[in-house]
């Protein structure tokens, strides 16, 4: 029997549409990715793409999202300073070669000023896509640290976090290197001087360096 098939064709002409605007998003950035570029590349008619996807932002916006990588997570084991640097340096490496969420977010912040555009007009921040890339951009920034902030080393060695606080003093310094495009900018001693930094604002018992006492001591030590 086929009568409960279903067809097939939609969610083939999606995905073809959605491999062209992510391959035209990565050769060209967002202004490369209009609806006249991805139709053609995806040898699909316009209707079809409007089918799928209510404007170009919303097109762009699920591309996005096809290509940002799952979060760096911490490691198990070490001391809170060792695991909190090993999230910030991998996302250093990360920033540092593959900016895509940043590139995500630089292009969200423009909002319906957002050029090359065809139906900017248009632009609807509530539309499905564009929910969908601004929760995988707060989930990929607060995922690694929320493992980190809500188990028991923080709450040992740190006074109440504020999230966004640590987000803007531990990624905030790698995005800066990233957008000032200074060449000599080393990612990885920033990461771990911005470690630092954060260890010294919110450490209960910060020793002489102005570090916890203990945020060199392993997990369970």
């Amino acid at each position: 029997m086929t009568g409960g098939r279903s067809d097939p064709r939609p969610a083939r002409s999606r995905a073809r549409l959605l491999d062209a605007a992510t391959a035209l998003l990565r050769s060209g950035g967002p202004g490369a990715v209009t609806i006249d570029a991805v139709t053609r590349s995806a040898n699909v008619a316009r209707a079809t793409l409007y089918r799928h996807f209510s404007s170009a932002n919303d097109l762009l916006a699920a591309s996005f999202v096809s290509l940002i990588p799952p979060p760096p997570m911490p490691p198990e084991h070490g001391s809170l300073r060792e695991r909190l640097t090993a999230i910030v340096v991998a996302w250093a490496e990360s920033i540092a070669e593959a900016p895509t969420t940043l590139t995500a977010m630089a292009w969200l912040s423009l909002g319906p000023d957002i050029g090359h555009l065809p139906d900017a007009q248009h632009f609807d921040a509530g539309s499905i896509e564009m929910r969908s890339l601004r929760e995988r951009i707060a989930q990929q920034y607060s995922a690694p640290f929320d493992v980190i902030f809500e188990g028991p080393q923080a709450a040992a060695e740190l006074e109440p976090v504020d999230r966004t606080m640590a987000l803007a003093l531990l990624i905030g310094p790698l995005a800066f290197g990233r957008l000032s495009t200074l060449a000599d900018f080393d990612y990885r001693s920033v990461a771990v001087a911005a470690v630092d930094g954060f260890l010294k604002c919110f450490a209960k018992n910060p020793g002489p360096d102005g570090v916890s006492a203990v945020s060199s001591e392993p997990e369970g030590a």
